[in-house]
């Protein structure tokens, strides 16, 4: 058991898997982000899985028409930007239910893509692989050549910071800019007084409805992004239902953070880690156990969402307005 718990350790710590954990929690940073936008303003949204699944498709039918990455995350953002229109006409004016609402985007989605895959690529609802200008390629930062030989720096610049491509550096450089936008600007201001008092706001003469309606356009670039970072960036193409719940672990890494950026990014590392430790430890045999199956695994990630849901994230308190249409009163 020793030697086990040994080569676990020494895989938790080795940079390939530190490298792997940060790739793996690109996409859940960009969902939870999107989240935070959209449920700091008061609206809820699970409908992140359905917009991260279709900006998927659209980016990898796109990039793989067109041969341009660039064009591929212009659709991606687009399609995304759309859903999250209609979530927010749902939400919003029509002052529908969101929990249904973003229900229906997943159910949506998830069909849509497998459909139209289908019936243009046939391939079993896959798009065609992708080629190389297709994709977003690594990018290698200033003086990685020049520290690549000095000892422990080198390494950690070479393997863990430079080599990634630009959406993963954007989803990290988006956690100061989102809470720069949140608690330093006019706007981040009054998204936050939406979620919490819309009546207030609207007191004040500020359009409740159009607030809401710029931070579901802010959900839906971010989550544009998250699909595009998994079909033409960590991946060469478009696999059916390829979000594999990255959304609803997203959501339960923005309560886990109590909807605050940084926090949401130490936990969406966390669920990166995990994940990049399932997969460097499928295989490997347990001491009187035996091989685990791959199964155990690939579940961890969704065992860790419970348990740390179920009682180790103490109170947390959403926006109190939050999944409540607002109703302008009449004088």
């Amino acid at each position: 058991m020793l030697d086990f718990l040994s080569a676990i350790f020494a895989i938790i710590f080795n940079l390939s898997t530190l490298d792997a954990a940060v790739r793996l929690s690109t996409p859940l940073l960009l969902a939870a982000l999107a989240g935070l936008f959209s449920e700091r303003s008061g609206i809820f949204d699970i409908g992140l899985e359905g917009k991260m699944l279709a900006a998927a498709f659209a980016a990898g039918a796109a990039a793989g028409v067109t041969g341009s990455a660039w064009l591929g995350l212009a659709a991606g953002v687009v399609i995304s930007i759309a859903l999250a229109l209609v979530h927010g006409f749902a939400s919003i004016t029509a002052r529908g239910n969101q929990i249904v609402s973003g229900v229906a985007i997943n159910f949506f989605a998830a069909g849509l893509t497998v459909l139209l895959g289908q019936a243009w690529f046939h391939q079993g609802g896959r798009t065609p692989q992708l080629g190389p200008g297709a994709r977003f390629g690594e990018v290698d930062l200033p003086g990685a050549d020049v520290l690549k030989d000095v000892p422990v720096i080198g390494d950690i610049y070479n393997h863990l910071v430079s080599g990634h491509n630009i959406l993963v550096y954007a989803a990290f450089l988006a956690v100061p800019f989102s809470w720069w936008v949140l608690y330093r600007t006019r706007f981040g201001l009054r998204l936050r007084a939406v979620g919490e008092n819309p009546a207030a706001v609207d007191t004040a003469g500020i359009s409740v409805a159009w607030l809401r309606y710029r931070a579901v356009i802010c959900t839906g670039i971010l989550c544009g992004l998250a699909g595009t970072y998994l079909s033409i960036a960590q991946s060469a193409g478009f696999n059916r239902d390829m979000t594999a719940g990255r959304g609803f672990i997203a959501l339960a890494a923005l309560i886990f953070a109590k909807w605050k950026p940084v926090p949401a990014m130490f936990a969406c590392l966390l669920f990166g880690m995990l994940d990049a430790v399932a997969i460097r430890l499928q295989g490997q045999a347990i001491p009187g156990v035996g091989v685990v199956p791959v199964q155990f695994f690939q579940a961890l990630p969704y065992i860790l969402t419970v348990i740390l849901l179920a009682g180790f994230i103490g109170k947390a308190i959403p926006p109190k307005a939050g999944g409540v249409a607002y109703v302008k009163e009449r004088t």
